[in-house]
């Protein structure tokens, strides 16, 4: 199987598994009566479902993980599509929740988007943008033959990819950190009022070093051959 038909079939694999996932989080959401989630009381316990909800969302990491150690055939591939299939669920968990239930109205509505190991808050926009970080991320790992390149991406780049992938978390973790002292209770009750978007940017920027460093790189090779060519 080439790399195309990899690619496709862990496209379809994660589309899939956004159909799920936005299935049962609409079924959740009915039974509490929170199909929009930004709204008071936004995690209620009434059905005694919060340790099941915290289980299955570990159960969604493991299966994309797995999705990309299968498919992949090296340490950059199975990344790679490790990411494209995170990337895809993301993207395609909005745009079906939408087909099911029409919400979002907006990329900017508020959504809680994790439970572990705090929950997380942002507008639909910002796991959107990060998602679509990883597919093309993935996309370049799996698709594109980087051994040519002399830094692939490079160390710098990896350790600013992960500087903003923490600064992410912060950043959708902020509120509930803020509030921790309090107990679960404030979890449950917590309704962020406004986004760090100047840090939520900078975390994006980071993220995509990796991405950068390849595109610099391919530019710079191909600009190479072309002098060579002259």
């Amino acid at each position: 199987m080439n790399e195309r038909k990899r690619w496709l079939l862990v496209f379809f694999f994660a589309t899939a598994m956004a159909w799920m996932e936005a299935a049962t989080v609409v079924y959740l959401r009915t039974l509490v009566d929170r199909i929009v989630p930004y709204q008071p009381n936004p995690l209620p316990v009434s059905v005694g479902l919060g340790k099941t909800e915290l289980v299955r969302e570990l159960a969604t990491l493991i299966l994309l993980l797995s999705a990309g150690q299968l498919a992949g055939h090296s340490p950059r591939s199975r990344l790679g599509y490790f990411l494209v299939a995170f990337g895809m669920w993301d993207i395609f968990y909005y745009v079906f929740l939408k087909l099911i239930c029409d919400w979002p109205n907006s990329l900017f509505d508020w959504d809680i988007l994790f439970l572990l190991p705090l929950p997380w808050w942002g507008p639909v926009i910002a796991p959107v943008t990060i998602a679509a970080l990883m597919v093309i991320a993935g996309t370049l790992f799996t698709r594109l033959d980087l051994n040519s390149l002399p830094d692939v991406p490079g160390r710098w780049a990896w350790i600013a990819n992960l500087c903003g992938a923490l600064l992410a978390l912060y950043v959708f973790m902020a509120d509930a950190i803020r509030v921790m002292e309090n107990g679960s209770e404030a979890f449950r009750t917590l309704l962020p009022v406004s986004f760090n978007w100047p840090l939520f940017l900078i975390a994006t920027a980071l993220i995509a070093a990796p991405i950068i460093s390849i595109l610099v790189q391919l530019v710079t090779r191909r600009h190479l051959m072309i002098l060579n060519n002259q």
